[in-house]
């Protein structure tokens, strides 16, 4: 897969953009980001890092300060009605009319978006999102979970070629959260480009081909997720000893082990992409000690810890 995506090629394409509000405050600072047509992109980052404003911008909710940005070609402030057209924004809140249907409210979004009458397609999405015994009742008699999925009914109602989720699960019940993440796989079998933002982080680490890490208005990473957890993922090798020691021999911590608590481990953290890891070297020296091992086990760093690791080193 060529990693360098031409803007052409981009499903969106942002160049340079900035955004500072009237208060003075700097929501993004210079983001440049290609997003690839068909890929599921995850953008992390705590709150108020400018998840929420980038999206925003994309969708032409937000007016940059400066900067440019091109969905499917079209400038989104130049050509705001195309570049729109083509995107499905599932918001974290639902507004509209309390009263009306969900099959009403769901029709009506796919009209403002220009396209005809397709009652085949809101049948589907309806059926897909588990709405579909629900088509007839008011969005105020719904729960919370059920109106979440409204707001995803909503944003996949005009076929959109791109679709935005913003914090999609925060919130949701496990059922929603299979239910939406069966809908995104399908979207993107059918080439759909999907860009998320979340706090969880396996979230993206379930779904996610490519990962931007954000933090106060800069994005400070954008990697292929498989890349960026062998890249910097760390593994823990945990030597379980059959008797506990009060404390570490000097020349086992001369090499990088660590005693856990209650003296029965010792631990050793090593980089996963190193060729060697030295592994008979430690177990030499455990053994020159007079210590006898009961068992041996590896875990790799999380994309949680991956992460935690990043905002540190940046802070």
């Amino acid at each position: 897969m060529n990693m360098h995506v031409q803007a052409a090629e981009a499903a969106v394409s942002i160049s340079n953009l900035s955004k500072t509000y009237d208060t003075g405050f700097e929501a993004l600072k210079n983001v440049s980001l290609d997003i690839r047509k068909g890929e599921i992109f995850a953008l992390l980052g705590p709150n108020g890092a400018g998840k929420t404003t980038l999206i925003g911008t994309v969708c032409g909710l937000v007016n940059p300060t400066s900067g440019q940005i091109l969905v499917g070609g079209h400038d989104v402030v130049a050509d705001f009605r195309k570049s729109r057209a083509l995107i499905g924004l599932v918001p974290q809140e639902l507004t509209g009319d309390r009263f009306e249907t969900v099959w009403a409210t769901v029709s009506f979004t796919r009209g403002l978006f220009g396209k005809p009458r397709n009652d085949a397609v809101i049948e589907k999405i309806l059926k897909d999102l588990s709405l579909w015994d629900k088509r007839n009742e008011k969005l105020i008699t719904l729960s919370g979970g059920m109106k979440r999925r409204v707001l995803i009914a909503k944003a996949l109602s005009h076929e959109p070629e791109i679709l935005f989720l913003d914090e999609p699960t925060a919130g949701v019940d496990v059922e929603l959260r299979r239910d939406m993440w069966r809908v995104v796989r399908e979207l993107r079998e059918r080439g759909v480009t999907i860009i998320l933002t979340t706090h969880y982080i396996e979230e993206a680490e379930e779904m996610a081909d490519r990962i931007g890490v954000i933090s106060k208005g800069e994005i400070i990473l954008v990697e292929e997720k498989t890349e960026l957890m062998t890249k910097l993922g760390k593994k823990d090798l945990t030597i379980q000893l059959q008797e506990p020691i009060a404390t570490l021999p000097a020349t086992l911590t001369a090499i990088g082990l660590r005693l856990n608590g209650d003296g029965t481990e010792l631990i050793h953290t090593y980089d996963s992409q190193a060729d060697r890891t030295g592994i008979a070297t430690l177990m030499a020296a455990v053994s020159a000690e007079g210590l006898s091992v009961k068992d041996l086990s590896t875990s790799q760093s999380s994309l949680e810890d991956i992460f935690i690791g990043l905002l540190r080193d940046r802070a």
